[in-house]
């Protein structure tokens, strides 16, 4: 299963979260200690200069403040370049700041995928054409291992602002740019995938755990800088 620009209800509460087996929802956790409230809202996407070529001095870090905590990226400048210089646009431009992470996988892959303001899935800075991938993987088992940071796309040469935080091994097709590496935040995103994800069922209105949705305990990207 790839990490695509995937669109999904744009519904963030889960008071009410429901699962086919009662005893299991009495006992699960539904937030992570030491997590403060949401406070951004889904919005569209900012108006930001786009990078025409590979920046001559790049950050070596990325930090992204979330409203659970900080989790730092080790960037990957030598192997991704290009990709670097448009996300340390959109970062320095406060494109990310105040944006939500809109989806969680659980089972098979393990990602949570931020970037997109509009936390449709279908998001990318306005006025941005697709540009290139790099440092795509070698096609095999676990080849986007626990710490990588990835772009989501929706084909060759889509890449835009989403991106993806592998938590745990995984195997993709090798189709994703890899820039970065999680050097700080890693057990955090490990504690955001154990409470898990929903989805809203189109039937009943409800919100039902699934290995593929919104994370149960919300996350906010506060701000994100480069250094």
């Amino acid at each position: 299963m790839g990490i695509t620009m995937k669109k999904i209800l744009a519904i963030f509460v889960v008071a009410a979260l429901s699962i086919a087996t009662p005893a299991i929802a009495a006992s699960k956790a539904t937030t992570v200690d030491g997590c403060k409230a949401r406070t951004a809202t889904a919005h569209n996407p900012a108006t930001v200069k786009e990078p025409a070529s590979v920046s001559k001095s790049l950050p070596k870090t990325m930090t992204i403040t979330t409203n659970c905590g900080p989790i730092v990226i080790s960037l990957l400048t030598n192997k991704a370049p290009l990709t670097i210089t448009k996300l340390s646009a959109l970062a320095r431009a406060k494109y990310f700041d105040k944006s939500i992470c809109h989806r969680l996988t659980t089972q098979g892959i393990f990602v949570l995928q931020c970037g997109d303001p509009s936390a449709s899935g279908s998001g990318t800075p306005t006025g941005w054409k697709g540009y290139k991938d790099e440092n795509l993987p070698t096609d095999g088992k676990n080849i986007y291992p626990a710490g990588t940071v990835a772009m989501a796309n929706s084909g060759p040469g889509t890449n835009g602002s989403q991106f993806f935080l592998v938590y745990k091994d995984s195997t993709l097709s090798p189709n994703y740019t890899v820039w970065g590496k999680i050097t700080k935040g890693l057990d955090l995103l490990n504690k955001i995938g154990t409470v898990g994800a929903y989805t809203i069922n189109s039937t009943d209105n409800k919100a039902y755990y699934a290995a593929d949705g919104y994370p149960i305990q919300p996350i906010d990207i506060v701000k994100v800088t480069v250094k």
